[in-house]
């Protein structure tokens, strides 16, 4: 109790969350400052919070404004549950029950994280996560729904931007050295025709 940064940090939302619903915005404001200067954890006082929320290694979380939180939900370090900048109104997460963040993940605009999801560690995740799934990667997608793997990661298969491009530049020069030699098969048989015509 007396050394728990993400504890502190979910009293302090309480108090601000109640604040702002009583249409004290600055008051509200300043307490969840407090809270950050404090604990390290970043929660607007608008954003909704469900019961048995924890917040483990929490230094860097952001919570935004709109962000709606379901009960039994875990966040660990450096997570942001943020806008896009597009929109306006809800533009931050909805995070179902039981639904865990991992370390630095990014969950970003208007979307829904279903109940009992996973979003792995440094994770961008833009568009809705049905229940019962685990997303990785940037952007994020689901690898695993219902506990049956749906998308294997077999790294060994993943595309190689750079071999990409210098096949794509082999091509072309390919298709240059062609076009040289058929202009000069040209150039040469233009050539015989008028020393022939010289003669």
């Amino acid at each position: 109790m007396l050394a728990y940064p993400g504890l502190h940090a979910i009293w302090f939302h309480r108090i601000a969350h109640r604040l702002y619903r009583w249409r004290l915005y600055t008051l509200a404001r300043l307490v969840s400052h407090i809270s950050r200067f404090l604990t390290g954890i970043e929660i607007h006082p608008g954003a909704q919070i469900g019961r048995r929320f924890f917040i483990d290694h929490g230094m860097g979380v952001v919570i935004g404004e709109t962000a709606v939180i379901g009960d039994d939900c875990t966040l660990y370090q450096g997570v942001t549950l943020g806008g896009t900048g597009k929109e306006r109104g809800k533009r931050h997460p909805t995070l179902g029950n039981n639904v865990l963040v991992g370390v630095g993940a990014k969950v970003l605009g208007n979307i829904v994280i279903g109940d009992n999801s996973r979003i792995g560690a440094g994770a961008v995740v833009v568009k809705d996560v049905p229940p019962n799934c685990t997303v990785v990667g940037i952007p994020g997608r689901v690898v695993i729904r219902d506990g049956r793997r749906v998308d294997p990661l077999d790294h060994g298969d993943l595309p190689d931007p750079v071999q990409e491009a210098l096949a794509a530049m082999r091509r072309d020069i390919n298709a240059l050295a062609a076009s040289v030699a058929e202009l000069n098969r040209q150039y040469r048989a233009e050539r015989g025709e008028a020393d022939a015509h010289a003669r």
